[in-house]
């Protein structure tokens, strides 16, 4: 039995706003075994905000885009990290061959841009964020929890997102 996503809607004015939501999420025990998707069109800033949040978690060096790699790993003390990036996946036999099943069965966190491009493949997330720019600055990002670990996530950074502004869905300025 699935469970009703919880949805949140904001605004992040700023970079500054994407970083300070990187930094809260990074403080949650639960995003240690957590799969995020990261939705959202060229220049959206899918990976400006993983970039922030693997600084977050106390990832040091370049953070570059998997985009050629499909998948960059980042070792931390205590916790694995991988960051997808689908938008060039397009056989699916590299899914098996590159030991995909493998990654996401293992536990760590597992963050992907392009999620949609690997469907089918893709176990199911817990937490979604659709990112779109609104202008050079600003982004509109929907949050959506589909599982107890994307609520519990999602719950537990609310009062973090203060910096914020919150719209409901649909309702935009």
């Amino acid at each position: 039995m699935g469970h009703t996503p919880i949805v949140k809607s904001l605004l992040w004015p700023d970079e500054t706003a994407t970083q300070l939501f990187a930094e809260a999420l990074a403080e949650q025990p639960t995003l240690r075994h957590a799969f995020i998707e990261l939705h959202g069109e060229l220049g959206a800033g899918k990976t400006t905000l993983v970039r922030h949040l693997l600084r977050a978690l106390g990832v040091q060096g370049r953070v570059k885009s998997p985009t050629y790699a499909v998948v960059e790993p980042y070792e931390l003390p205590g916790l694995n990290i991988w960051h997808f990036d689908f938008y060039r996946f397009s056989d699916p036999r590299e899914w098996e061959d590159a030991g995909f099943r493998d990654i996401f069965a293992s536990p760590g966190l597992k963050l992907a841009e392009w999620p949609e491009k690997a469907a089918g493949f893709l176990p199911r997330a817990d937490l979604t964020l659709h990112l779109e720019a609104m202008d050079d600055d600003a982004r509109q990002v929907t949050l959506s929890a589909q599982t107890a670990t994307g609520m519990a996530l999602l719950q537990a950074i609310s009062p973090a997102m203060s910096h914020a502004q919150p719209y409901p869905p649909g309702e935009r300025p």
